[in-house]
């Protein structure tokens, strides 16, 4: 999943371009972009520290409980878990609703009427938006459920849906412009501004990174699997290192084709499709192409969203064996063939209630994404924050270290990643009123009341109990030895 994430940035980039076109024009977002590219390395380097130090499975809410030592770890442990759930179940509501957005344009290209108009601000439309993203939903839940064999089949077609995504977008894609409305010259590129948010001309500016940010992150995923990797104290850390290197080395000159294929900012205005890249698409490539680069993206995203939910249930997989969530027991069982169906499942029936977002908002999208994002990036300003505080020093000398650099490191992820939280909870559009609210605010403080009452709720000697039963005396020495201080230098040994 960590490997496909990174190499899909071609979706994600393009979900979220709209929202990043419109927040400050090109001259914000590809300056945005190069911010986050180097800031999200930094963060990747302080957490893949601690992931050496302790390569286990469930990743962030295990490192966070690390961090925060004795007395507080525990707590921190039931709270990062919550978030990590709702990072991944959101993910996945995002991701069917971008699929939704992709398949409804058709109805912009080939001017079909919809009672009010085919506009998140027409209810009717909404409602429409809900119902097949719950379908989709409902395809990516079924095919996690399919026996072991038969599912394997998705993980070959994503090589090959990754591979005709990227031929068709660098080469295709600038061909077309070039036959059609032309290249922007590089004036529009770095230079022009825009505001379609309504908010001033600083803070519109700002928002440009809630694109950029979403684009960027999750390369922890790595560190999800890190008990089924060989070394994993050395190669988890730099697979996530090197995931987020990658994604942003794929993603800047990336964006910057796009901004020079993109059409001018008078006429994107103008462009009225949910998915801004099928009107962009259809200008350049006529009805015909963009009918085959939108089929692309839908099965890309199909793809995507199925291989989340396949990682999204062995974390949840991993937390209800650990004792933290509602219902754990149940969670956390495995079926005949040793799959976590349950958590599926789960994940099914709580990306299902997210998806109710999109009927009473009107940037119920960009709600689910801010949900999505907020979780993680909380989780990777404070795991460091944690380290600062509670274990100084305690996992600057793993496998993987970021040597004299690692406190300064920390201190950047912590102001970084705390900036970027305030940008995911503001409001997209201005002024604000109940339909354009932004839920990931009330998401998000209400999943973090959610782990703090589970912590005083599950009983103590419940928390790990999984890692009691594990036959596993280095990985257990390892972990053991964070919380008692240990030389972590010796155990890495």
């Amino acid at each position: 999943m960590a490997a496909f994430g990174s190499l899909y940035v071609v979706g994600g980039a393009r979900i979220l371009y709209s929202i990043g076109i419109y927040s400050g024009g090109p001259a914000a977002l590809w300056s945005s972009m190069l911010i986050t590219a180097v800031f999200s390395c930094i963060t990747a380097a302080s957490i893949a520290e601690i992931c050496s130090a302790l390569p286990t499975s469930g990743s962030l809410f295990h490192w966070a409980s690390e961090a925060g030592g004795k007395r507080w770890g525990r707590f921190f442990g039931f709270v990062v878990a919550f978030w990590t759930t709702t990072a991944w179940t959101s993910f996945v509501a995002s991701n069917n609703q971008a699929t939704t957005n992709f398949l409804l344009s058709e109805l912009t290209v080939f001017n079909v009427y919809f009672p009010g108009g085919v506009d998140y601000s027409n209810v009717k439309f909404r409602v429409l938006v809900w119902a097949v993203s719950e379908g989709f939903l409902f395809l990516a839940i079924a095919s996690n459920l399919l026996p072991p064999n038969k599912f394997s089949f998705i993980f070959k077609a994503s090589a090959l849906i990754i591979g005709l995504d990227f031929l068709l977008t660098f080469i295709w894609l600038p061909i077309g412009v070039s036959k059609t409305y032309g290249f922007q010259d590089a004036a529009f590129v770095f230079t022009s501004q825009y505001n379609g948010t309504g908010a001033s001309s600083g803070w519109n500016w700002v928002l440009s990174f809630l694109s950029t940010s979403g684009v960027l992150t999750g390369w922890d995923a790595s560190g999800h699997i890190a008990e089924e990797t060989k070394d994993a104290s050395l190669a988890s850390a730099r697979g996530m290192f090197w995931a987020a290197v990658t994604t942003s080395v794929l993603a800047f000159p990336l964006l910057i084709m796009f901004l020079f294929c993109s059409p001018s900012l008078d006429v994107l205005s103008e462009l009225d499709a949910p998915q801004v890249f099928v009107s962009i698409y259809q200008l350049a490539l006529g009805k015909g192409g963009q009918m085959v680069m939108t089929i692309v993206a839908i099965v890309g995203l199909l793809i995507n969203t199925s291989l989340a939910t396949t990682a999204a249930s062995r974390l949840i997989f991993g937390i209800a064996r650990d004792g933290i969530l509602p219902g754990s027991k149940w969670i956390g069982k495995a079926d005949a063939n040793g799959q976590p169906r349950n958590a599926v499942i789960f994940i099914g029936i709580v990306s299902a209630l997210l998806l109710l977002t999109i009927i009473p908002s009107t940037v119920a999208f960009t709600s689910l994404v801010s949900a999505g994002a907020v979780p993680t990036i909380a989780a990777y300003a404070l795991i460091p924050l944690l380290r600062l505080v509670f274990t100084p020093g305690q996992f600057s000398h793993a496998k993987w270290s970021c040597g004299r650099w690692s406190t300064l490191f920390c201190v950047i992820a912590v102001v970084w990643n705390t900036f970027l939280l305030c940008v995911l909870f503001s409001p997209y559009e201005w002024p604000v009123n109940a339909q354009d609210f932004n839920f990931s605010c009330v998401i998000f403080g209400a999943v973090t009341i959610f782990g703090i009452v589970s912590y005083n709720v599950v009983p103590e000697e419940a928390w790990l109990a999984r890692r009691a039963g594990l036959k596993e005396p280095a990985r257990e020495g390892v972990t053991q030895a964070a919380i008692d201080g240990t030389d972590l230098d010796k155990l890495n040994t």
